[in-house]
């Protein structure tokens, strides 16, 4: 009988030891659950910031670069160092259209 009540005491101590490493594993489980979330929070938010500011940059880039594009028409010079960047200048426009009138001579 003293055996029986032997494993008896141990299948409850093992019982009582599972029961409390599942709580361990719940209580673990949940607070990553939590902590993932909040990270997801948080970089969701940063990555709005983020691409705002990038939209802005981009923007303000653009500018700059049309800004370049226009002093390379003026200077001819400047062109090759852009060309040297990657920076294709388009067109220039037109200043002035072409006069078709005849030139008087003597005026």
């Amino acid at each position: 009988m003293d055996n029986n009540n032997d494993t008896n005491s141990e299948i409850t101590a093992l019982k009582n030891q599972v029961f409390a490493l599942l709580v361990a594993m719940v209580v673990v489980t949940g607070s990553f659950t939590v902590y993932l979330y909040r990270q997801d929070s948080l970089l969701g938010k940063q990555y709005t910031m983020l691409n705002a500011q990038y939209d802005q940059t981009k923007s303000s880039v653009g500018t700059f670069l049309g800004q370049l594009v226009a002093y390379s028409q003026k200077h001819p010079e400047f062109t090759p160092l852009l060309k040297k960047y990657g920076i294709i200048p388009g067109p220039a426009a037109p200043s002035a259209p072409p006069s078709t009138a005849p030139a008087i001579p003597g005026k």
